[in-house]
């Protein structure tokens, strides 16, 4: 914007008053305009606004490259394979799952294998030691992803610029075989579910078991092997119910005959009381008996005391045995019942 200035003194307006002032007229791409206010300084303004921008947008670009570890120390991994496929700058490298590493560089060595440079920040380089195992996988769903496997962290680490091989698996690989497969495993379905096949034969008999089974004589026809013999086994079975009806009638009538009223068992319980009520009297026979024995003890040590003197009744005993002798002979010829070779002992 231009400010026009007076041509002539003469042609020069009265001062405005104070409130009018600040209004002047100012030139917008060729055209006058009344009533704007021009701006102090504007081109200075607008050049800082710009600075200020510039230094926002490499503020920003700063913090990125910041935050994505571009100014973090560095250390490389040379990985050897055959084949780089599915491999691109940028590519992570995970230790468990985590990302340690970035795919700075691709290159093809003399040999005819494939150099795969990798970025380990400092920071994360200690997840990588001299047994570490490093593979390449190619998989059906997804990406070409590089692991590391470290199984033995007490190992030496890593040390800069290593060449280690990787380990490759391409399940794409696979696929022609897995095909293969598939098409032999349709042939042999094909093959067996065909007209002729074993297992066409197979279902024909299951058809006719269970037709069998259907039937009138149902699983036991199957088993036996006709419906004349599943009939024999029905006509035994009938059989059999029939005699232990029999049985159970059989039962109940010695159950009837042993344990009624009128059966064997009231009368050998009663002839049990009978024998209680015997053993009771010979139980008081024997007790009277066991005094008897007391009484006998008592005798039997006054025979003892008198032992020495029986020399000198012998010859009485005699005389009186000869007295017994004569009067049982008595006895003998009255009592014809009685034995006839009574003979009294002496002790």
């Amino acid at each position: 914007m231009q400010i026009p200035e007076p041509h002539d003194s003469a042609d020069r307006p009265a001062p405005p008053s104070s409130a009018a002032s600040a209004r002047r007229t100012a030139v917008v791409d060729g055209v006058a305009v009344d009533g704007l206010t021009p701006v102090p300084h504007l081109e200075r303004k607008a050049g800082a606004l710009l600075l200020f921008t510039l230094l926002l947008i490499l503020g920003s670009a700063f913090y990125l490259m910041y935050a994505r570890g571009v100014f973090e120390p560095k250390q490389s991994l040379i990985l050897t394979a055959d084949d780089s496929e599915g491999v691109s700058i940028g590519l992570d490298m995970t230790f468990s799952g985590f990302a340690i590493g970035k795919v700075s560089k691709i290159e093809l060595a003399p040999d005819g294998t494939v150099r795969i440079h990798v970025d380990v920040p400092e920071k994360d380089a200690h997840w990588l030691r001299s047994s570490s195992v490093f593979t390449l996988v190619k998989g059906l769903v997804g990406g070409t992803t590089i692991k590391a496997y470290s199984g033995i962290l007490d190992d030496p680490q890593l040390e800069d610029g290593a060449v280690r091989a990787v380990l490759s698996g391409d399940a794409t690989a696979e696929l022609p075989q897995l095909m293969s497969n598939a098409r032999q495993l349709l042939e042999n379905l094909n093959m067996m579910t065909s007209a002729g096949s074993a297992l066409g034969g197979t279902l024909e008999q299951l058809r006719d078991l269970s037709t069998k089974l259907n039937g009138p004589s149902g699983a036991l026809g199957v088993v036996m092997g006709g419906d004349a013999e599943a009939r024999k086994i029905s006509q035994t079975l009938d059989r059999t119910n029939q005699l232990l009806a029999r049985l159970d009638g059989l039962a109940k009538n010695a159950d009837k005959q042993v344990f009624g009223s009128d059966g064997v068992m009231p009368e050998v319980r009663a002839t049990v009381q009978q024998l209680n009520a015997v053993l009771g009297d010979v139980r008081g026979s024997l007790k009277k008996v066991d005094a008897v024995l007391v009484e006998a003890q008592a005798v039997g040590a006054n025979a003892k005391d008198a032992t020495n003197q029986l020399g000198d009744l012998r010859a009485d005993v005699e005389a009186n045995l000869r007295k017994v002798e004569g009067m049982l002979t008595e006895l003998n010829r009255k009592w014809p019942f009685a034995k006839k070779d009574a003979e009294v002992r002496l002790p």
